[in-house]
Formats: C-alpha cells, structure tokens, sequence
C-alpha cells in the first residue's frame, strides 16, 4: 500500500443484482403508471386521480433513490497516512456543534460523554472547536459541563497517552478496557461523577442553583462533585 493512500474505493462484485432488480422494477412502475393514465382517458374520477397521483410520487422518489444502487462502492480510509500527507499545521480547523435540548429525556451525562470523545480527537488542540447549543437553557446541563471540563484534564491526557480508541468514557469503562496506571483511578472518577448528576436529577432547581454558586453540592445531597472528592476514598478533600 502507497503511504500516500488515504482511500480507497471499488465497486461491489453484485452490482449487476442491483442493477437487473432496478430494471425491471422499472419495468412494473411503468406498467402501473400507464395502467393509471389509461384510466384517467377512458374513466376518470377522484378515485384514479388520487391513485394516479400517489404511485406517481412514490416512483419519483424511488428513482431518485436509485443513484445510491446504481453503482454502489467499497470504501476504506486510511488515517493513519495523514501524517505522510501534510503536517499538522496545514489541517483545516475543524467545528463541532453538540445540540441538546431537554435534561431529562436527554441526561447530561450523555452530551457530555459527546463531547469528552470529540475533545479527545487525534486533532490539534489549536483547531478543533467543539460548541453545545442547549435550547432549554438547562442549569443541570451547565452544571455537566463546569465538571466536564475539570474531568477532561485528566481523560483527554490519558486517551491521547494510550492511544485508546473508544473515547467516550461510558463507551471505553463498559466495556473491558486495558489496564494502564491511571485506569483505576480514572474509572473511580468516572463512576462517582455519573452517581453526583444521577441524584441531582432527583432534586428541585432551588438546589441545583446552590450547587451552581457555590460550585459543591449541598448536604441535602448524598453526593459531592468528584471535583471536591478524593475519588478513591470517596471523601472530601482537604484544601
């Protein structure tokens, strides 16, 4: 392989099937639709004009779909020759927009696992952008992402360190990841932090704004930040 590959593609060894199995469904559209317009000459009415109509607009889009099977491709890329392409400072800087909108039909926890495995991109830091759009305005999802930012001093680190490919943390500790030195520590991190936005969910918007101000979590709430926790003995840490 050429180290100047970065893809490649070939077209599908079936691609005859799909080409035969378009024709003649070409073939039965035609007849349907001529059957229609005969009716329409010879007896009309509401009834074979809102058929005629109908699987008119059905073929429309059926052949307009057909450009996708026509002639389909294998494609494979080949990141890893980037490097042999062009540096780092030629890369074009690169944007990502993360939408959220309901913190509970959509727990922060989640868009801020997004957003963790965005950051961790094999990209320069100086041009990858990454931008939520919250339209509820959600104070908990605020809150997810004032901790998101002191976790990602330790997980982006640690996923660029070791190369890990699954960089979304609840991804990467569901499943059974290598064992390195930090991974302890960090899966305790991970696991206290999701159990903190787990009970604030459970609370009242006049607590969360106390945690918002203050930065900690009150004592109504069993749990602390993983910020203010020394996450292996599970206490707050003297400062």
């Amino acid at each position: 392989m050429p180290t100047s590959l970065l893809h490649s593609s070939k077209p599908l060894s079936k691609t005859w099937l799909n080409r035969m199995f378009s024709l003649v469904y070409a073939v039965a559209l035609s007849v349907l639709l001529l059957r229609h317009c005969r009716n329409l000459i010879y007896s009309p009415s509401a009834i074979s004009i809102a058929l005629f109509l109908a699987d008119f607009v059905i073929a429309f889009l059926w052949l307009t779909y057909q450009c996708f099977h026509w002639n389909p491709v294998e494609r494979k890329v080949f990141p890893k020759n980037l490097k042999h392409i062009a540096s780092e400072s030629k890369y074009p800087p690169i944007d990502v927009l993360i939408c959220t909108a309901d913190p509970t039909k959509e727990p922060p926890i989640g868009v801020v696992n997004t957003a963790l495995s965005v950051l961790a991109y094999e990209y320069p830091t100086e041009k990858l952008s990454v931008y939520i759009s919250d339209d509820g305005g959600s104070k908990m999802t605020l809150y997810a992402f004032m901790e998101c930012a002191k976790f990602a001093k330790q997980w982006i680190p640690y996923c660029k360190k070791y190369g890990v490919v699954d960089r979304a943390p609840e991804a990467y500790f569901g499943s059974q990841p290598s064992s390195y030195p930090e991974t302890d520590h960090i899966k305790v991190t991970h696991l206290f932090w999701n159990t903190c936005f787990d009970n604030l969910l459970l609370f009242q918007d006049n607590v969360l704004n106390n945690v918002l101000k203050t930065g900690k979590c009150r004592s109504v709430i069993p749990v602390l930040p993983f910020s203010d926790v020394n996450p292996v003995r599970n206490t707050p840490v003297n400062k």
